[in-house]
């Protein structure tokens, strides 16, 4: 007997598995599914169907025989619904419902396979079936070429920065600062034309001395000096120093000038 119905009268899940057996007509309930559905022993269940059919209320249904869950072959009765009604009201009353449900349930089961035989005896059908299954697999083929395509873009990204990611870890890092012309021969050009870059773009003044905005920001830095004039005596001196931070600014925006005058 089903554990979960050993206790009658109590609450469970309609749904609980029967085995349907292929020579069972849907149109009928074996006696053995009744039994588990009230909760009963199958042969009392057997013996109300008996008497019931003596006493004329219903017909004596026919005999059959399916497999149970130890696999052992167990003759049954196949009740019609009507029936089954009749059968579950003598041992249950309070089972009903949880009849109309079984039914219905089996009823959609048929139906649901009714259905998909049809679909799959229709051209028209297994057509469409295939060509939204073929829809599907050039889809995914699709996404899949798209994301190989991304993944190689970046891994080709990720190449040529490089070179621009080092030089930015070994720079940035660098608590060193380089005058003009040292930070000319990193970045690839000279002295004059990295000055006159700057003040294009309002790093130093037309005298080449660090605007304080640049000091603040931490890109410049200034060396104060003096030097001795043969006539004039002891001049004040200021040099413009540029930090690793500053460095890596320019070097930034160097490449992005060489890359503009190179789309022109």
């Amino acid at each position: 007997m089903n554990n979960s119905m050993s206790q009658i009268g109590q609450p469970f899940n309609i749904a609980a598995p029967f085995q349907i057996q292929k020579s069972v007509s849907r149109s009928t309930m074996s006696s053995q599914e009744i039994a588990e559905l009230v909760g009963s022993r199958h042969d009392k269940v057997k013996q109300s169907i008996e008497r019931l059919a003596e006493r004329g209320t219903i017909q004596l249904p026919p005999m059959g025989g399916v497999r149970n869950h130890l696999g052992q072959s167990v003759s049954v009765y196949q009740v019609c619904k009507r029936d089954s009604f009749v059968v579950v009201a003598q041992l249950s009353p309070e089972f009903t419902a949880a009849l109309v449900d079984r039914w219905q349930e089996l009823e959609e089961q048929v139906a649901r396979s009714i259905d998909y035989a049809a679909a799959l005896s229709d051209p028209r059908t297994l057509l469409a079936l295939l060509t939204d299954n073929v829809t599907k697999v050039v889809a995914l083929e699709a996404d899949n070429t798209e994301l190989a395509k991304e993944n190689h873009l970046l891994e080709v990204k990720v190449e040529q920065d490089a070179p621009k990611v080092a030089f930015h870890d070994m720079v940035t890092v660098s608590h060193q600062a380089y005058n003009a012309a040292q930070a000319a021969k990193i970045i690839g050009t000279g002295r004059t034309r990295l000055l006159q870059f700057m003040r294009q773009k309002g790093w130093v003044t037309r005298s080449n001395e660090p605007y304080q905005a640049k000091i603040e920001a931490g890109l410049l830095d200034v060396k104060l000096g003096t030097f001795e004039h043969p006539i004039d005596g002891t001049i004040p001196t200021c040099s413009t120093l540029i930090t690793g931070k500053g460095l890596t600014k320019l070097q930034a925006m160097w490449q992005s000038r060489e890359e503009d005058l190179l789309t022109e």
